[in-house]
């Protein structure tokens, strides 16, 4: 990224090239926040959605103006308020702590709002706990999904939805991603759908995601109990 910064820089002080604006023709693509999501939900996926050509990503929230995540450190901007908003190309629903996704999956207007874009939307997302508030809304009534490995339980249990432990889930036009970092891959699969293999590819390419973590410890499927409990402790202890 930092090269391609530095040669657009250099070509910009020759008067060889301008910014370019959007041409709007692209799909409208938006993500909701609301108090208590997990950063990495949105912007993980807003980072490979945002390369689509033409593409437009705009981040929603009940009222227009910062909303903070599940720890409470950061904040994210969301420039529309869903009084504004009616359709939309593709909805993502990140998900979030216990707060964020209780409070979240309980807001009657919140979730007609979900109903009424997905009545009309190419495609509807979730990423981690962000499947429990589509399965709130009604929206996964029937289908497969997959959700946070801690969460899958109370999934399927709650709701009339049959969990799958894979890293992302198409169902119609639904697409459910797991926790967290899965978003990035569910992007990337739904990037295809809308732009083909080689744009996903390249867009794969272009974001460098080629991840190689320095531990063999991301898979709930393989964790022993213990991990696991120190995994929710800490996620406990991180959030306000």
């Amino acid at each position: 990224m930092a090269a391609t910064v530095l040669a657009a820089t250099a070509t910009a002080r020759t008067g060889a090239a301008h910014a370019v604006p959007r041409s709007g023709k692209g799909p409208d693509i938006g993500i909701l926040l609301y108090d208590g999501y997990t950063l990495l939900d949105p912007t993980g996926p807003a980072e490979v959605l945002s390369r689509l050509p033409d593409a437009t990503v705009t981040m929603i929230a009940e009222k227009r103006g910062a909303v903070r995540t599940d720890t409470g450190d950061v904040a994210m901007v969301a420039e529309r308020s869903i009084a504004e908003v009616d359709r939309l190309d593709v909805l993502l629903i990140p998900g979030g702590g216990n707060r964020g996704t209780i409070g979240a999956m309980n807001n009657e207007p919140l979730l007609s709002w979900i109903r009424e874009i997905h009545r009309h939307s190419r495609w509807t997302t979730s990423v981690c706990t962000g499947s429990i508030i589509l399965a709130a809304a009604g929206l996964l009534k029937g289908r497969q999904a997959t959700t946070y490995w801690a969460s899958a339980d109370y999934l399927q249990s709650t709701f009339d939805v049959t969990y799958l432990p894979q890293r992302y889930v198409r169902s119609g036009k639904v697409i459910t991603a797991a926790g967290v970092s899965a978003g990035v891959d569910m992007a990337l699969h739904l990037a295809s759908l809308m732009a083909g293999e080689d744009t996903a590819r390249a867009i794969q390419l272009a974001i460098e995601y080629d991840p190689h973590p320095p531990f063999d410890s991301g898979n709930a499927a393989d964790a022993d109990a213990r991990l696991k409990e120190h995994a929710l402790q800490l996620l406990a202890a991180s959030q306000v």
